[in-house]
């Protein structure tokens, strides 16, 4: 069968091959609008010739534009990014359907900047050692190497471990952020203190992508045992047979890219992974390659879905239970990408049951507000037995931030409602029912 695709999305291939970024995305926007191309494609790429991208992409936060509520769902505001503002800033350094180096490094910067008590940097400096480890926890380096390649790994450890089996939780940075920097921005490892979990911190490298960014949009890094999935995982095994781990209760969250890539391992490995924490990031599967990854983060996967049919994971096991964090004034990725991914990790039987069965999936719906902080809509999808499958928290007039967080790390929104806690308590009420015998 032959497909023919939109004259815009042609266009739009061979101006991203030329390296002219900025004018491919506002040939996207104008296909997705229904609009016809002012002009023509200039300056592209001779045949067999491989270029360097190597431009800009620019965004400006406009004002909202305000969704009227569905039956079941909260309304949220959505935003045209324009072109003539500079925000932002995309650079590869390898052919089309390269890795995304740093769509949001800018972002993340300007971002920063407008938050008040926020760090400068991502290094942690003495004076917040205890932001990272508690007083009797320990937080110790590792590494993990396998046919995909080797990553460091940071691990909490509770002062209240002492070799008895703990729940663990596996931490996603974001674009330009490292372990310490998302510990001190989540709070993670003082509710770890707490409650008793260990938490690992995996490093994603320079030398896999230049800002840092988990590549959740390359097709070779969202299978099952390849790429940096198989070395996420694979680390996430190395803890457990190192130390004393329920294996009933081991968890994924992220934060934006590293969001994203949480949703992936929730995807293809829902027999490791008991329930997922998805922050300001996008389904699995939704881009295979740098375009596609640019009109996801904006919302229009609505309109062209090229990814993996929702609610059916890899392993053909029903996806793991996931709590999805998504602030309505995002303006990096879409807030619409928090309803995909939870559309994503309900189950087609469920959905199924919804359409006609004595068993409907329930949907309630239930509005809060932080104290001398932020509103917020929290979505809950629940099946016939009144289990959780799917929590949607939309955060009213927050950004691209961990919702909670601490102003001392990077890109965090402390007037929100907190994600780590809420995330921490979604993971314990979802065990893995069963645990398949490992290799």
């Amino acid at each position: 069968m032959t497909i023919k695709l939109p004259a815009g999305i042609l266009k739009a291939t061979r101006l991203t091959r030329a390296g002219q970024l900025l004018e491919a995305t506002a040939e996207i926007q104008r296909t997705l609008r229904g609009e016809s191309s002012p002009h023509t494609v200039a300056n592209a790429p001779r045949a067999g010739t491989q270029t360097t991208l190597d431009g800009e992409y620019r965004v400006v936060d406009p004002e909202p534009i305000v969704l009227p509520a569905q039956e079941g769902k909260p309304s949220y505001q959505t935003y045209e990014p324009a072109q003539s503002s500079v925000e932002s800033t995309v650079t590869s350094s390898s052919v089309f359907g390269g890795q995304l180096h740093k769509k949001m490094r800018q972002h993340w910067s300007d971002f920063r900047e407008s938050m008040p008590g926020s760090m400068p940097g991502s290094e942690p400096s003495p004076d917040q050692a205890r932001d990272t480890a508690p007083d009797g926890g320990r937080f110790t380096t590792a590494s993990f190497t396998n046919h995909a390649g080797s990553r460091s790994y940071k691990l909490y450890m509770p002062s209240g471990y002492h070799g008895q089996p703990l729940p663990l939780v596996i931490m996603l940075h974001g674009c330009t952020q490292n372990p310490d920097d998302f510990a001190i921005g989540t709070r993670m490892n003082a509710l770890a203190e707490a409650q008793l979990c260990l938490v690992a911190y995996p490093a994603q490298t320079h030398a896999a992508n230049s800002s840092k960014c988990w590549n959740w949009f390359k097709a070779s890094d969202q299978q099952r045992d390849q790429g940096e999935p198989s070395v996420i995982a694979g680390l996430t095994r190395q803890i457990v047979d190192s130390h004393c781990v329920d294996p009933r209760r081991i968890y994924v969250a992220g934060l934006s890219a590293g969001g994203a890539m949480a949703a992936t391992m929730a995807m293809v490995y829902p027999d490791l992974y008991a329930a997922a924490g998805i922050h300001s990031g996008l389904p699995h599967g939704v881009a295979q390659n740098l375009p596609a990854a640019l009109a996801a983060m904006q919302g229009s996967q609505r309109a062209a879905r090229g990814r993996q049919k929702t609610g059916d994971s890899q392993s053909g096991t029903a996806p793991a239970p996931t709590i999805v964090f998504h602030g309505d004034r995002d303006s990096t990725v879409h807030p619409c990408n928090g309803e995909e991914v939870v559309a994503q990790s309900v189950p087609s039987d469920a959905r199924s049951a919804t359409a006609g069965s004595s068993d409907p999936l329930r949907v309630t719906v239930q509005s809060g507000k932080v104290p001398n902080g932020r509103s917020y809509t929290r979505t809950t999808h629940l099946d016939a037995s009144g289990q959780p499958l799917a929590e949607h928290w939309l955060v009213h007039g927050a950004g691209h931030a961990w919702s909670g967080g601490s102003a001392s790390g990077t890109y965090t929104d402390p007037k929100g409602p907190d994600a780590t806690r809420e995330m921490l308590r979604f993971f314990y009420e979802h065990p893995l029912g069963e645990v398949p015998p490992r290799a």
